[in-house]
């Protein structure tokens, strides 16, 4: 017998205010070197819905944090699991800019996430380890990964792992990227079961590409040369990002799938990180390519960026919960189905997983 990392519990906050493409029709739109963009709105707005697929988005209405979404995602996955709080042996919270204030745009890391949503459960047992763990776009992924290694050394039974990001309040409004980025949080509750068979998790990979890659995604000024002041927004290489992503991605998915001895014919679904639409489906074709399979099963890959957006780490475990919950039309989970959950982002980092539903 021994002991495998299961998902036995999963929840999600996705915030209440809709934002459609067309409020951003008002917007000035500046490039990298502060020249305004002077295509019309409408025909940008067009074009980026038509590679990301994106429609809408949401937003976290402003006397609410990225720790209250981590909070009410939590509440949700401990009751989905049936458990006593007081069980978890360790609470990680992947982010990547800590609490911001709708008010204030500063970084709010003290205490850590982590932290603060163990207050807000009311966990007593000061043996529940709470840390956060900033990685990027697949930090809930490697917070899984990292869980798992936990679970697997015997150090730790339970443990509640969760995405949670405001990009709304990171995001340049001068910046045609900032109609990407939205808000929401994700858990999951992994237990350690033993079996004579593997399940749940069977292998995982992450690798970090730093040499050119490091500052693809980093924070600077606004677009804007006349912008009130320097608050720093996220900002992305987006074309140096992609053929990042298409080369690196289905490598990792790939070697991945072979660690556990596996096929991609023997794969059910691909839940990749909803960064945009166009570059996921291009790395789950080049992925098939490197196993020399032309067919792609349909709906292998479910896709939640339409409606929701990219809300980064919390992107994976929102859409893994909206499919068990059967919120996502046409799409579904089962029991001995081979799960490939994979996630690309800054750092430049890439990571994935293979899972069998018990």
């Amino acid at each position: 017998m021994s002991v495998y990392s299961i998902i036995i519990g999963s929840g999600k906050y996705i915030p209440n205010l809709v934002v459609k493409n067309e409020v951003f029709l008002s917007n000035s739109f500046f490039n990298d070197k502060g020249e305004k963009i002077l295509k019309k709105n409408e025909d940008i707005i067009n074009k980026l819905q038509e590679i990301t697929e994106i429609e809408e988005r949401r937003y976290l209405d402003p006397d609410l944090n990225t720790s209250d979404m981590a909070f009410y995602a939590s509440e949700k996955a401990i009751s989905d699991a049936g458990i006593d709080s007081e069980t978890l042996d360790y609470i990680i919270v992947a982010h990547n800019f800590g609490d911001i204030r709708h008010d204030n745009q500063k970084s709010d890391l003290v205490p850590t996430l982590a932290s603060r949503v163990k207050h807000l459960l009311k966990i007593e047992n000061p043996d529940c380890v709470a840390y956060d763990l900033p990685f990027g776009c697949p930090g809930w992924l490697q917070g899984v990964i990292q869980a798992d290694y936990y679970i697997k050394s015997g150090d730790a039974k339970r443990i509640l792992v969760i995405g949670a990001e405001t990009l709304s309040r990171i995001s340049d409004p001068h910046d045609i990227d900032s109609m990407i980025y939205s808000d929401g949080a994700g858990a999951v509750i992994l237990e350690g079961k033993s079996s004579d068979t593997p399940i749940g998790i069977l292998a995982h990979k992450t690798r970090t590409d730093t040499l050119t890659q490091a500052h693809y995604l980093k924070m600077d000024i606004s677009y804007d040369p006349d912008f009130k002041d320097n608050t720093l927004f996220l900002k992305m290489n987006g074309r140096k990002l992609y053929e990042y992503a298409l080369t690196n991605v289905p490598l990792v998915v790939k070697q991945t799938i072979e660690k556990a001895g596996l096929t991609i014919q023997d794969i059910n679904k691909v839940l990749i990180h909803q960064a945009n639409a166009k570059m996921d489906a291009a790395i789950l074709a080049r992925t098939f390519k490197l196993f020399e399979v032309e067919v792609i099963p349909e709906k292998i890959m479910p896709m939640s960026i339409s409606k929701l957006g990219n809300n980064s780490v919390a992107t994976i475990p929102i859409l893994y919960d909206m499919i068990v919950k059967g919120e996502l039309e046409d799409q579904a989970i089962h029991s001995g189905d081979y799960l490939v959950l994979a996630s690309v982002g800054a750092g430049m980092n890439v990571n994935a997983l293979i899972y069998l539903v018990p």
